[in-house]
């Protein structure tokens, strides 16, 4: 009983001095009055998080909105000239990785960690996943009959696809994982092979690529992200999404750049993004949220995850591929 009721009162002891950690926390990014954040989420979910996190604390969200690359040569280019107007980044996990590599970020750390699929922990502990992409096929309902939608990438080769297939321009860290997960040799021949026969319709920006299929334009598309087909579909357009396995999911995360501005304001963004309470409304802008106390269904999908460190260890190779199969196929 004695041992029961001190590991009890430790217990208590470790709350309450979180409560005051966070409070001291709180208090402190209060008088900042503002956090700086660079991020590629889609400016809906970006004002949707922005505003919630404004209620709760009283703190502006100063947030600028770009696609991953541009996050990533914006941060790096201001740091180097001793600029520090980002505090916190939220982008794609390649992005954050070169961040890392370049000793442009601090660790982090958040009481939420442990809560979160460990696919989305960095091993170094200076960028977490806040969110997962999922890679998913998607096509136009009107213009894609049901039974003849591919059950294997193999099936793409079939002629019927000549002229009706999308991609986007930069997803080699999609078409890494898809070849490698197929076996290096086999998925490159069966790539080569779609390319040869069929030809891609090459794309920039996932958001932009469905949307082509919504309108028809693009009848197929391979690399789209389930949150945005989902977010079309529930609009009413004629256009539904699936996986063909192997499922790519890429984990997007959040870091704190080295010399923030707002160092308290950072912290407390960090946590509220990584909590139930941030993560639910990015589960609702349809995002895989990474944090597992949301329980949703699609964290227990067979995803096989992109390797940030992987990827940029082999880009050169990726890239190159890439571009002889994908970029240069027949439009």
């Amino acid at each position: 009983m004695v041992s029961r009721l001190f590991s009890l009162s430790l217990a208590l002891l470790a709350t309450a001095a979180f409560a005051q950690t966070e409070q001291r926390i709180v208090d402190a990014a209060k008088k900042e009055g503002q956090v700086s954040v660079y991020t590629s989420l889609i400016s809906e979910d970006l004002t949707a998080l922005s505003q919630a996190f404004e209620k709760k604390y009283g703190i502006k969200v100063q947030g600028w909105r770009a696609g991953s690359e541009k996050v990533l040569q914006r941060s790096l280019t201001e740091y180097r000239a001793n600029r520090h107007d980002a505090d916190v980044i939220e982008t794609n996990g390649p992005e954050l990785e070169s961040l890392y590599r370049e000793k442009v970020l601090q660790p982090l750390t958040s009481p939420y960690l442990k809560d979160l699929m460990p696919e989305a922990v960095r091993p170094h502990g200076y960028w977490v996943g806040t969110r997962i992409n999922m890679f998913v096929q998607s096509y136009n309902t009107n213009l894609v009959k049901k039974d003849e939608v591919p059950k294997k990438y193999s099936d793409l080769a079939n002629p019927r696809w000549k002229g009706r297939l999308g991609i986007e321009a930069e997803d080699e860290d999609w078409f890494a994982m898809v070849v490698k997960t197929l076996g290096e040799e086999q998925g490159l021949k069966i790539f080569r092979e779609i390319a040869k026969t069929n030809g891609f319709s090459v794309r920039k920006g996932h958001t932009l690529l469905s949307g082509l299929v919504a309108s028809g334009e693009v009848p197929f598309a391979l690399t789209t992200y389930s949150h945005g087909s989902e977010k079309l579909k529930q609009k009413g357009a004629p256009l539904e999404w699936y996986a063909i396995e192997p499922a790519i999911g890429r984990a997007n995360g959040v870091a704190v750049m080295a010399k923030p501005a707002h160092p308290h304001a950072a912290a407390l963004f960090v946590d509220f993004i990584l909590s139930p309470e941030g993560q639910k409304i990015l589960e609702k802008g349809g995002y895989l949220p990474a944090n597992l106390r949301l329980d949703n269904p699609s964290q227990k999908l067979p995803l096989k995850f992109v390797d940030p460190a992987v990827v940029l260890d082999e880009s050169d190779k990726w890239r190159k591929l890439w571009a002889e199969i994908v970029l240069a196929a027949p439009k």
